[in-house]
């Protein structure tokens, strides 16, 4: 039986495991798919070690950024902008022959396009391997985009700079971070909510929960609301078309 998996730290909020059961079940495909929680990304040696079966895996946080130095090969768009979420597993006698690539970037393209027109601006919270993904789809798409990070040196903005200014010129809000993913559900960015106008879009990366208290927090205020359910399920998909066009 052929294998699939995720890696990354903690999985508990994680839906690719039931999603891709699902899948396998309805379309009867002979696969399983498994998660991989593992506390170092060199971990990852292990797995492919004790799993021969293994030919394919996602990575989520923490490691989109961490798995490249482990990779034998990467696609132009994961190199790009160095988040990497899908790999490829090729066995090679005793080794194997690890291809990375991203399909973030198009998972999260045909969730926002449609919401793009009519605005410029957009602030990104976080800088990890979901933020490039963004940054990379928005400004291909026209927006001006800006970073907010808790560190000043990774971002434009931190979360104490962010004046209600700021978020009134930037009319895009995209939340990358972990901040109210199950189970910390009441967890959320900390940026001035009171200046989110109706002419506001709020797109979370967390689709676990459905609506997590950064989208609550612009509902209240007449704003578009997205999570990352479709992002993920487009993600997915395209993962599995890279998988098996190998």
């Amino acid at each position: 039986m052929k294998k699939f998996g995720l890696i990354g730290f903690p999985l508990s909020h994680s839906f690719s495991q039931k999603y891709f059961t699902a899948k396998f079940e309805n379309e009867g495909i002979d696969a399983e798919y498994c998660n991989y929680s593992i506390e170092d990304i060199n971990d990852l040696k292990d797995i492919l070690r004790t799993e021969p079966n293994l030919i394919g895996l996602n990575v989520t946080i923490p490691y989109k950024t961490a798995i490249i130095k482990l990779l034998d090969e990467i696609a132009p768009c994961a190199a790009s902008i160095q988040s990497v979420n899908t790999i490829v597993i090729e066995r090679r006698g005793n080794s194997c022959y690890l291809k990375g690539a991203n399909t973030d970037v198009i998972g999260f393209k045909e969730s926002i396009e449609s919401h793009v027109g009519g605005h410029q601006q957009a602030l990104i919270l976080g800088t990890g391997g979901a933020a490039k993904a963004a940054f990379h789809v928005l400004e291909d798409l026209g927006i001006e985009c800006s970073s907010v990070s808790r560190n000043p040196d990774d971002a434009d903005f931190t979360y104490e700079d962010l004046t209600p200014e700021d978020i009134w010129e930037n009319s895009m809000l995209i939340n990358c971070t972990p901040l109210g993913m199950y189970p910390n559900v009441n967890q959320a960015p900390d940026i001035p909510y009171e200046s989110i106008t109706p002419e506001h879009v709020l797109f979370d990366m967390i689709y676990n929960p459905a609506e997590t208290v950064f989208l609550k927090n612009g509902r209240k205020r007449g704003a578009t609301t997205i999570n990352g359910l479709q992002m993920l399920e487009r993600q997915a998909e395209e993962s599995w078309n890279i998988w098996n066009s190998n």
